[in-house]
């Protein structure tokens, strides 16, 4: 029988909190270049509507450094343009010198998504996204709501987006067009050659470097992962693409090891090799008290996260509210390796509050007061960010 390397939760948690830029002290500055470099670390920040306190994709910055300020991320996309946005797995700020793949990614994919539009709004889509890059490239960047005034607005709209919308859209998702900026949480369209510098958009890439590149950069970020894994990671490849570049590498740049887990048995799963100096080189992280936002990439994967962490985690937006456990958008709490809690919170703009609904500590954990003094202090700090002036809490926060 075949020996693999054994891989205890406590050391994979050590190691996704380091990858995943959690392991260092979070009360620090960042420069526009740490800032570049924190997110090609991460790979990507994923970008989301829901506002309760600063967007995710802030809040996934702020957690790792409360330095950050959200108008160096809007620089470094508008201005400096060392970042797009697009998709990953769902829409995501990456970096620019990433765009490579993605432009791989828009050919392997333009047919299918073609099919997907005509079937969704008929024939005339086709010339409905003529029209709008005819209008781009003559009149310049545009708002959704320039093309086409009377869109429906509001929360649950895409299935009734206006023509142009749905090209626009369409448009993005196949390259011809970029985000080359937000009006307020609004996308700017622009044709990609005036929003991806130059040589970012030069050198064409095969599907078989697609694959390369994504499987070994997505282990380099999650230290280890099934194909089903390795190939969600960036959304750019299949599961079998996956599996077969592993087994392709296995013995040279590929190991399977064992990974352990909190509950049940161990899980199978492919490495880089040199996970094995990875582990040497982490130790436990600093015991920092830290809120997560719900869409923080350590969050993504719920089998890792309940099997590595003990913490089984659901996001309740699309939960109907009789039925929700928790809450409408819940932010677990992090405090050194280990899931401590949960807290429901949102800014109240109207008394300028931070308000604090309900905390839940995880089975186990004390609130003594230390922790409760860390909390507070990780409130604080959240408040501030959120440019406001106090903190209210409700009868009744704190839950069993």
């Amino acid at each position: 029988m075949t020996a693999f390397k054994t891989v205890s939760a406590e050391q994979a948690r050590h190691l996704i909190l380091d990858l995943q830029a959690l392991s260092e002290p979070h009360r620090r500055s960042l420069d526009d270049d740490a800032l570049t470099d924190l997110i090609r670390r991460l790979g990507f920040v994923q970008v989301d509507s829901i506002n309760m306190l600063e967007r995710a994709h802030h809040m996934i910055l702020f957690s790792r450094a409360t330095g950050y300020k959200p108008k160096q991320l809007k620089r470094l996309l508008e201005k400096k343009r060392r970042l797009f946005e697009n998709w990953t797995h769902d829409a995501s700020i990456i970096p620019a010198d990433f765009f490579p793949y993605w432009m791989r990614r828009f050919e392997n994919r333009r047919a299918h998504l073609l099919e997907r539009y005509t079937n969704w709004h008929g024939p005339d889509f086709h010339s409905e996204t003529e029209t709008v890059l005819s209008h781009i490239e003559n009149k310049g960047a545009v708002l959704s709501r320039e093309l086409s005034p009377e869109e429906r607005k509001g929360p649950g709209a895409w299935w009734n987006w206006h023509p142009s919308k749905t090209a626009l859209e369409y448009l993005w998702r196949t390259g011809d067009l970029a985000i080359s900026g937000r009006d307020g949480f609004q996308k700017v369209y622009d044709l990609t050659h005036r929003v991806i510098p130059e040589p970012h958009r030069a050198a064409p890439i095969t599907h078989e470097e697609l694959i390369d590149w994504s499987c070994r950069s997505a282990l380099a970020r999650m230290g280890f992962g099934t194909p089903g894994e390795i190939a969600g990671y960036w959304d750019h490849i299949t599961a079998d693409e996956a599996k077969a570049w592993c087994d392709k590498h296995l013995g040279t740049n590929v190991m399977i090891v064992e990974v352990e887990q909190i509950e049940g048995r161990p899980r199978r799963l492919y490495a880089l090799t040199d996970l094995e100096q990875r582990l040497s080189d982490v130790g436990p992280p600093p015991n920092v008290l830290r809120i997560l936002n719900p869409f923080d990439p350590v969050l993504r994967d719920r089998k890792r996260l309940k099997g590595l962490f003990g913490f089984d985690y659901t996001i309740e937006v699309f939960v109907p509210a009789p039925k929700r456990r928790y809450g409408y958008y819940v932010f677990p709490i992090l405090e050194g390796d280990r899931m401590i809690g949960r807290i429901d919170m949102k800014s109240d703009r109207a008394t300028d509050c931070l308000q604090i609904t309900a905390l839940w500590a995880e089975p186990g954990t004390s609130l003594g007061k230390g922790r409760m003094a860390r909390l507070e202090s990780e409130l604080d700090r959240h408040r501030k960010f959120g440019g406001l002036s106090d903190i209210r809490f409700e009868d009744g926060w704190l839950r069993t």
